[in-house]
């Protein structure tokens, strides 16, 4: 009997925690342990991993130039395909209209609160004032910022900081296999978490406010469909082969809602898939912050569906607006937990947009989450491998 694959197990331990959670919610909602467990370890990953990563592949290349040309190309592929995705899903709320008919007035937006971030304040947030505070709160991109200035530096140096770079490699090496360890749990930790959810929310959260949802997991589809898919193509991925390493960190997005989750095993398996490892280093993390497809289609239809909820007709230019604005917030938040409706709901106060519209959204937003978080897993695990063939790497 052939052994049954990680990313099978993950889809088995997603299926029986929903049924689990669906007959036995009192139980249940004391599996999130196993879930919160997971998560926690896969945290502790992610700082030295990417560190050790990161500064190997950049010091390897022995050129700033280099990596510099890698990361134009994939800031530029980032902005393209965010874009596209935002313009799906505008067009997708204006067509369906899921927020008509919604009644605002019996609703409450407790304990959540807008956050507003111009743009001096985004960019300062990039540059860590420590590493050991970055590493400690999980700032990706903060870690990725002074990685990459402190590769440079080992390349710059030569055959002074072997050393340093051959603990960096060495450092990667056992988390990888940290990762691997890690993995083994991760079936229990997919269980725990869904079941937890669906025994505390019942069944109906996967049911709630069912046009929207449904708008939601058919323009993601679109996207990877028509974006992700014509990105491939031209960039000649190998498609087959790519989805064979992607499901695995794609399914772990989909089942825990959180990228973090799915970073390392994405990570490793877009090395093997055969992206050099100084790319898939900078990229994929990069990406966590730049490239949030998945998100920036769920905050184009969502703040639209809290105005059709309303009855407030927004024109056009006014939408392009709020979705300009969105796309420049979504860059400063992330790593904040429930992110998206952070950014939401400092959006929509600008935009003199009712917050009880929030609260609606909150919830069912485990049930959105898990298809933004996974879309966006899968868009960062393309990119790295879209930004290898522009560098001519055949994969």
């Amino acid at each position: 009997m052939k052994r049954l694959s990680l990313t099978a197990w993950i889809l088995i331990g997603l299926v029986a925690g929903i049924v689990f959670g669906a007959i036995f919610p009192g139980p249940a909602q004391k599996t999130a342990l196993l879930g919160t467990i997971f998560l926690r370890l896969i945290k502790a990953i992610i700082a030295p991993l990417l560190f050790g990563t990161l500064v190997t592949g950049i010091a390897g290349t022995g050129s700033i130039k280099t990596m510099g040309r890698i990361g134009g190309k994939a800031i530029l592929y980032f902005e393209i395909v965010t874009t596209l995705a935002l313009f799906i899903g505008l067009a997708a709320v204006n067509l369906v209209r899921p927020g008509a008919g919604v009644d605002l007035a019996s609703q409450g937006a407790e304990g959540i609160t807008g956050a507003h971030q111009d743009f001096q304040q985004v960019i300062e947030h990039i540059f860590p004032t420590s590493i050991i505070d970055a590493m400690a709160r999980g700032d990706v991109l903060q870690i990725v910022v002074f990685a990459f200035i402190f590769g440079a530096a080992c390349a710059a140096i030569g055959a002074k900081a072997r050393a340093v770079v051959e603990f960096c490699d060495s450092l990667a090496e056992v988390m990888f296999r940290f990762t691997n360890y890690i993995m083994y749990f991760a079936p229990f930790g997919v269980f725990g978490a869904i079941a937890a959810t669906i025994g505390s929310r019942g069944v109906h959260v996967l049911l709630n406010l069912g046009t929207l949802v449904a708008t939601l997991y058919a323009a993601e589809a679109i996207v990877v469909i028509t974006v992700f898919g014509a990105s491939a193509a031209i960039a000649r991925v190998p498609v087959r082969r790519f989805v064979d390493y992607a499901r695995g960190p794609f399914l772990i997005a989909f089942s825990t809602a959180s990228s973090e989750a799915a970073f390392p095993l994405a990570l490793e398996n877009m090395a093997a898939f055969g992206v050099p490892k100084h790319i898939v280093a900078f990229v994929l993390p990069t990406g966590y912050s730049f490239n949030l497809v998945g998100t920036t289609l769920y905050l184009s239809l969502a703040s639209i569906f809290i105005a059709q909820a309303a009855n407030i007709h927004m024109p056009l230019g006014t939408q392009l607006v709020m979705m300009l604005t969105l796309m420049l917030t979504s860059k400063g938040v992330a790593g904040i937990p429930r992110s998206a409706l952070v950014i939401l709901a400092g959006t929509a106060a600008s935009f003199n947009l009712p917050a009880e519209g929030i609260a609606i959204l909150l919830g069912i937003d485990a049930l959105l989450d898990m298809a933004r978080t996974s879309v966006n897993v899968l868009g960062n695990c393309l990119a790295t491998a879209v930004v290898a063939r522009w560098e001519g790497v055949k994969l």
